[in-house]
């Protein structure tokens, strides 16, 4: 059976397959909890799904997804910047 979505839908192609919602010959995997609140979640039937990544908990395993649309990058203000010894070691030999 095919999914009811509108043509202005990312996901216009997608089909309900018993393995899960299929768009181009890929399986795409419902949404995780991180993803809730983001405006490119798609409602399928029962179920939202990221019509950018297929497996949206792979974008959250090593840190923030980069499509997240509701979450804000974040700037390190600490003033504590990673220096190389080697160039450091240079620098102080010039006298700088």
């Amino acid at each position: 059976m095919a999914a009811k979505l509108t043509k202005s839908s990312p996901l216009a192609g997608a089909v309900m397959a018993p393995e899960g919602l299929t768009l181009n010959g890929t399986v795409l995997e419902p949404i995780v909890e991180k993803c809730d609140g983001c405006e490119r979640a798609t409602e399928v039937e029962t179920a939202k799904y990221c019509p950018t990544y297929a497996q949206p908990s792979k974008k959250w395993a090593h840190g923030v997804c980069n499509f997240a649309t509701h979450v804000k990058a974040t700037v390190d203000t600490t003033g504590k910047i990673k220096v190389n010894p080697l160039k450091a070691s240079k620098r102080a030999a010039r006298g700088r």
